[in-house]
């Protein structure tokens, strides 16, 4: 009869099962891949097969036995960091939403608010075209690598020693958050600066000729400058993307 002790299956289980953890954990937090049209039995699949396929390239994983008090500290590591990497990935397509939040605000548009389930919170039309753009430059320009190469790199930058909030403490996501929201003020910028000309002029026709109903143009006027400045900045999108997403994935591979 063939037997195996518990040190046995451990040391089976272990170099695949913390890669798994933190691997499904970016799976439920991370953009795209946290999406409701992605089955959950496909995202545990998937992750499975990520960790599997990783394992020639991560380092040596501790051997923590299932019943041992440290296995734990080293779930809620797992677990942590992996939300944490989806969570800076969250925290990019936030910074360019918030961007079309502000151009929304600028075309007046912010009426046209409604309800996003991926949020939970109102937003406005403009937030929403944004935030699709942003999903397909994540797909287009290898975003979903970049991702998994941050799950990689992060048992090298964080190794498996149930320490978690030691770890939180050398990620500094309070710093990147602020960093991202003056991204997406520059993002906005340009826009939002066509659209303050447009006003001012605006303003400017309305005391040279008093019997023009400003109201009844200054909406779609500011409207159609909107959409133009939209359509003139939105292929230059992809660079600031693209270095935030760098900025957040280096939080992971080189802390």
């Amino acid at each position: 009869m063939i037997t195996f002790t518990e040190a046995q299956i451990a040391a089976w289980v272990s170099p695949i099962f913390w890669p798994f953890l933190r691997t499904l954990a970016v799976f439920t937090s991370a953009p795209v891949f946290s999406s409701r049209a992605f089955p959950t039995r496909a995202k545990i699949s998937l992750a499975f097969l990520v960790s599997l396929a990783s394992q020639a390239s991560l380092p040596e994983m501790p051997i923590i036995g299932l019943n041992d008090p440290a296995a734990v500290g080293a779930v809620v590591q797992q677990i942590g960091i992996g939300l944490a990497i989806g969570f800076a990935v969250r925290l990019v397509f936030a910074a360019v939403e918030l961007a079309g939040e502000v151009v929304g605000f600028q075309m007046g548009l912010n009426f046209a608010a409604f309800f996003d389930p991926s949020l939970n919170a109102q937003s406005s039309a403009v937030a929403r075209f944004f935030g699709h753009l942003t999903s397909l430059l994540f797909v287009v320009m290898n975003g979903h690598l970049m991702v998994l190469m941050a799950i990689n790199r992060s048992f090298q930058a964080f190794p498996i020693d149930q320490n978690f909030l030691t770890a939180l403490a050398r990620m500094k996501l309070f710093q990147f958050g602020t960093e991202l929201f003056a991204s997406a003020l520059w993002i906005a910028l340009p826009m939002v600066g066509m659209l303050m000309f447009t006003n001012l002029a605006l303003g400017i026709v309305s005391r040279i000729a008093p019997q023009m109903n400003i109201f009844a143009i200054g909406f779609p006027v500011t409207l159609v400058v909107g959409l133009i400045g939209i359509a003139v900045t939105l292929p230059m999108l992809d660079q600031p993307f693209m270095a935030l997403m760098e900025r957040a994935i280096d939080i992971f591979t080189k802390a």
